[in-house]
């Protein structure tokens, strides 16, 4: 059995798509905090056969919610205090993405404006659906259930 430490104070991000952590921790950009994570892997989920976690301690305002709502509105957000689980966050699909993806289209605005803020609007939330607020072009995460 591996054991790793609870943490004091900072958040548990729990129920990810196996194999996506890494994914998680460079969207969210931990590699940029001073701060320490584990990364389990593969971890046995009775509810998914197989599941990732994100351990991180450090001040949850560091978590961009809207980035994780976007790449999985399943995943469970666990607010460490003081050793104990201090509350527990829902996800949900952000209205706008902002500087996550790139609009593939080659005569959007964005491909020749390089400093434009790449801005994705959410049209169709059963379908999870996004479309570039410039040229309506269509975005559909593929790493979607």
């Amino acid at each position: 059995m591996l054991n790793i430490s609870g943490i004091h104070e900072g958040f548990v991000l729990d129920h990810i798509k196996a194999g996506m952590s890494l994914q998680i921790y460079h969207d969210l950009k931990l590699d940029e905090l001073d701060c320490t994570v584990a990364i389990i892997k593969n971890a046995k989920s009775s509810k998914m056969g197989k599941k990732d976690i994100l351990k991180v301690e450090c001040p949850v305002e560091a978590l961009d919610l809207d980035i994780l709502g976007f790449i999985d509105h399943n995943i469970t957000v666990n607010v460490i205090k003081d050793d104990k689980i201090y509350e527990k966050k829902e996800l949900h699909l952000p209205k706008q993405v902002k500087n996550v993806i790139t609009c593939r289209n080659p005569r959007c605005i964005t491909s020749i404006e390089q400093e434009l803020d790449q801005i994705f609007l959410l049209t169709d939330e059963e379908k999870e659906v996004y479309r570039c607020k410039y040229c309506e072009e269509k975005y559909r995460n593929p790493n979607r259930r």
